[in-house]
């Protein structure tokens, strides 16, 4: 990787990129953050701004808003790859989503593009329930979700940055695919009582069916997001992902956190002292 041209993070912003962004320039090495309002913008609404970011870059984190399990993921990513090898980039590292077809699908796109490339298949976010929209719940001491008893093998994104840092930055990643997991399976009763034990107040899992959620979900948040997000949850928490997986071991030579590590910094952080959710 030439050391002038910067590496572009697509999702700069987000909870997985801005976590790069800071570790890359930690490093010293030149970025390009990627988002709606950086300069250049990168928008995936507006496919015009596609290019001029990918201009100049020989290696590019990417991250799909809003998730790839949406139906237009596999085409904009498509789209991307070939703009990509038409401004001579040389590599992309895919962050996709474990247990989703739609995110198979990209990955292969991205497989067959002709391109460098690493993949990063990573299970459900930890730091959904301090970062995301679960975070309101963990708040109101109730989180409900259409998941009855399935256990989830809950990632921590510092990992997953981790992992990302070193495709984007060690030419020895191309062609892998890490699929990244914590290092245990837990049911949503079990991450209550360590979010309970974490916050220092009474956290409990309340188990509803998609529908409840998807109602509850549209009046915060609106119906499309509901939906896409009450797919989601339908398609991967249906026991799939019961399982664990060694990419974090595979790419760094470590274990992976466990989710009370995380629990217990990001309450040590202030993540659960305010009303106020942070968006990425």
């Amino acid at each position: 990787m030439s050391s002038q041209n910067p590496i572009l993070v697509i999702g700069s912003t987000g909870k997985t990129g801005r976590r790069i962004v800071r570790r890359l320039t930690d490093l010293g090495l030149p970025i390009r953050e990627g988002s709606r309002r950086s300069d250049p913008p990168f928008d995936w609404d507006r496919p015009e701004t596609w290019a001029p970011a990918l201009d100049g870059v020989d290696t590019a984190f990417v991250s799909f808003f809003p998730d790839l399990a949406v139906p237009g993921a596999p085409a904009a990513i498509e789209r991307l790859t070939e703009l990509a090898k038409a401004a001579s980039v040389r590599r992309l590292v895919l962050l996709s989503g474990r247990g989703e077809r739609n995110a198979e699908r990209c990955e292969e796109i991205v497989r067959q593009s002709g391109l460098g490339f690493t993949l990063i298949r990573a299970s459900w976010f930890a730091q959904n329930f301090d970062e995301g929209v679960l975070r309101d719940a963990v708040l109101a001491g109730t989180i409900a979700m259409p998941a009855g008893d399935v256990r989830e093998p809950f990632v921590d994104v510092e990992d997953i940055a981790d992992v990302a840092v070193a495709a984007l930055t060690d030419p020895t990643h191309d062609g892998r695919l890490y699929e990244l997991t914590g290092p245990r399976l837990m049911s949503f009763t079990e991450v209550a009582a360590e979010l309970s034990k974490a916050t220092g107040r009474p956290v409990r899992y309340a188990p509803i069916s998609s529908e409840e959620f998807r109602a509850a979900l549209t009046a915060d948040a609106g119906p499309e997001f509901a939906n896409m997000l009450t797919e989601l949850c339908a398609e991967v928490l249906d026991g799939r992902n019961e399982r664990l997986d060694h990419g974090v071991r595979e790419a760094l030579g470590r274990e992976p956190r466990d989710f009370a590590d995380y629990a217990e910094a990001a309450a040590a952080a202030g993540a659960w002292s305010t009303a106020t959710r942070e968006v990425g």
